[in-house]
């Protein structure tokens, strides 16, 4: 055979190879969020809390042979369930995500998990999805989340405005998964503790006007305002008529409040006494090992949900390589069984740590930023709440509520 024949033989040969070789590819978790809508300046840190986990993942070996995780993102626009649905569809059937931290918005959990999460057979961790809907979701052990229930936040939230010595509110609650679920355990919790709770009344998002919601509430003869509704959206709105119209001297928010560009739009000066909570960080090795490494990458460790983030991409990340491929099926009980003790002790990011023990065939109980993570059956977690107030200009942490 003449030496040409014999490359050519050669180059065919090692193509075919090639071609019949699995590819290495990269391994996609996905990440919903409001980056447009009425959370669209709580997003960003949240994104980036997750892409935290993601960047240490690939920077300490990377993900099951020494692939890359990568995060692409969909936009739910958080007050919109057919968006929600379309983001959580590109991200289940055109980029093939394994799974998905999200979405943000209970809402839009809710859609997407109905419309795709679920019948992808898509695990979905939301590190900001509060609603107590979300807990009786019929869901195929496919949804979880690692901040707690406002179930819970509306018990504590009840607990921390009596302890301001204020017993008479009104609630103005915008009109969705979130906003019903808070303000109904708000209410029943106030209640059951000999507060009354002269009115209660939900508002629809992005109007542009609404002094008569304020003044139907002012009404009441409440002279506190808690306002379950969100920092960029309704909520901001709200608290500016409020305040200019000289209705209300109080002033209470749950998480969905707790935003810089609230107070950026408003005047911090003008929201000096306001009181809110938020899903916060206990004190736990996590926590701190958290803060460490946040800071280190720029990210402020006490933004709202960017610890839960974290804690969802990390968790995701443990239970694909536990499972052993980047396939769909085993990924939820894999999650279950990282998440839970026994097992050799995970810190975020003790990515490598992690990865050695699973390889040696070793359980292991990933204890996070913000919790042991001991999901219950219908994958919620405990959690912790933190009050939060406006000093120096800024939503700042006062300590864990109990």
């Amino acid at each position: 055979m003449h030496t040409y024949g014999k490359s050519l033989l050669a180059a065919v040969c090692t193509a075919a190879l090639l071609a019949s070789a699995p590819a290495m590819a990269d391994v996609k978790i996905g990440f919903l969020g409001g980056y447009t809508g009425p959370i669209e300046s709580l997003t960003p840190p949240i994104a980036e809390g997750a892409k935290l986990a993601a960047t240490h993942v690939n920077d300490q070996g990377g993900i099951l042979d020494g692939q890359t995780v990568i995060m692409p993102t969909g936009d739910t626009t958080c007050a919109d369930a057919t968006a929600a649905a379309n983001a959580a569809d590109r991200l289940v059937n055109a980029e093939k995500v394994t799974a998905i931290v999200g979405a943000l918005c209970s809402g839009a959990t809710i859609s997407a998990a109905n419309n795709a999460g679920i019948p992808g057979n898509v695990v979905m961790v939301s590190p900001a999805s509060t609603s107590p809907a979300l807990t009786g979701l019929a869901d195929k052990d496919l949804v979880f989340r690692t901040a707690p229930s406002d179930a819970y936040q509306g018990e504590v939230l009840a607990r921390l405005i009596q302890s301001k010595g204020i017993n008479n509110i009104a609630i103005s609650y915008v009109n969705n998964d979130y906003g019903k679920g808070f303000a109904e355990a708000l209410s029943s919790a106030f209640e059951s503790g000999g507060g009354t709770v002269a009115a209660s009344e939900a508002h629809e998002d992005g109007k542009a006007d609404y002094r008569a919601e304020v003044g139907s509430l002012e009404s009441s003869g409440a002279e506190t305002l808690v306002v379950l509704a969100y920092a960029d959206g309704s909520g901001q709105t709200i608290l500016r008529q409020a305040i200019e119209s000289g209705l209300f001297s109080q002033f209470v928010g749950g998480d969905g409040m707790v935003g810089d560009a609230l107070l950026d739009a408003i005047g911090a000066d003008r929201l000096s006494t306001m009181v809110a909570t938020k899903p916060g960080t206990p004190d736990i090795p996590g926590a701190g090992k958290f803060s460490v490494i946040a800071r280190a990458a720029g990210i402020d460790p006490t933004a709202v949900f960017a610890a839960q983030a974290y804690d969802a991409a990390f968790l995701l990340a443990l239970a694909i390589e536990k499972n052993g491929s980047a396939d769909r099926a085993g990924v939820s009980a894999a999650l279950r069984e990282v998440a839970s003790a026994p097992g050799e002790v995970i810190l975020p990011g003790e990515w490598a740590k992690a990865k050695a023990a699973l390889a040696a065939g070793k359980d292991i109980n990933y204890e996070g930023a913000t919790g042991s993570h001991e999901f219950d059956k219908a994958g919620d977690v405990p959690g912790v709440i933190v009050e939060m107030m406006v000093k120096g200009g800024k939503f700042t942490e006062m300590g864990v509520l109990k």
